[in-house]
């Protein structure tokens, strides 16, 4: 039976959330895909390194690490049911035979000690009740000298999504959205904080570096105001208000995002802070 610390984000990642993402996944791809290569970079995957990807969504960083790790293996974990099934329908199609994917809590999750050579995320990181905790059973996870990398998002005025978002302030109910004020995306936009959570869960080095990646979110600022407005947050601002006032936002919005039309999209840049650790000494706690 497996066993959700985190069981909020389980029921969202598990409900319509992780099936929008899942419907989704090539236009979250190319949303998020400038990330991938400083990520895999800053991990220094080798040809036989076992390599864990946290939050792996549909899995796309993870079977890039295990066409990295050519003779060795990737292993995606994850809280969402749907989106675990579209990864494992990716990774046949792609014949990547070198790669798993298993649903669980990485707070919790019965990893084995020192089972892997690199702990990788994108944007999977963030969602944590207890972060120490969970950053501690990643520590145990890695053998001594392992490498930690992950992208999370800086803050949120950095992100032209979300700029666009917070446009709509006078006709959704945008209240805290984007705040870090617990699990949640923009919940380790302070380097500082992500040095002192990282510490305490026993691991050394832990550097904090700017990255930022233009990723195209629609064809047209009327299909990318659709797919923000679909999307699991997008969703829940347009359940609070009125059928005219949902027309209101996706017309603004649609508005607002006709100046990033280039190219044959719409592209936005996304600002996020790669992190890099080792696995130091044991885990606190």
């Amino acid at each position: 039976m497996r066993h959700f610390a985190n069981t909020a984000q389980a029921e969202a990642w598990n409900g319509y959330e992780g099936a929008q993402w899942a419907r989704g996944q090539e236009r979250w791809d190319a949303v998020n895909d400038g990330f991938n290569q400083p990520l895999l970079d800053a991990a220094a995957i080798s040809e036989t390194d076992a390599v864990l990807d946290v939050g792996c969504g549909a899995g796309r960083t993870t079977r890039l690490a295990a066409r990295r790790a050519a003779r060795g293996r990737a292993l995606g974990l994850d809280l969402s049911g749907p989106m675990l099934d579209k990864a494992r329908e990716s990774a046949v199609r792609e014949e990547v035979a070198n790669v798993a994917f298993v649903q669980g809590d990485a707070q919790v999750h019965p990893l084995d000690a020192g089972a892997f050579d690199a702990v990788i995320s994108r944007y999977g990181m963030t969602f944590f009740t207890d972060p120490v905790a969970a950053f501690a059973n990643l520590h145990r996870a890695l053998r001594p000298g392992g490498r930690l990398a992950f992208v999370c998002a800086a803050e949120a005025e950095a992100n032209e999504w979300l700029a666009a978002l917070a446009s709509l302030k006078d006709i959704l109910p945008l209240g805290g959205f984007g705040k870090a004020d617990g699990p949640g995306m923009f919940s380790l936009t302070d380097p500082g904080r992500i040095r002192d959570l990282l510490a305490a869960g026993g691991f050394d080095e832990v550097e904090a570096h700017r990255v930022e990646a233009a990723g195209k979110w629609g064809t047209d600022a009327a299909d990318a105001a659709a797919f923000l407005l679909d999307s699991g947050p997008g969703r829940h601002l347009l359940d609070q208000v009125t059928p005219s006032e949902q027309d209101a936002a996706r017309q603004a919005l649609t508005a607002a995002l006709r100046r990033h039309e280039a190219d044959g999209g719409v592209w936005l840049r996304s600002s996020s802070w790669l992190v890099t650790a080792v696995r130091g000494g044991p885990a606190h706690g």
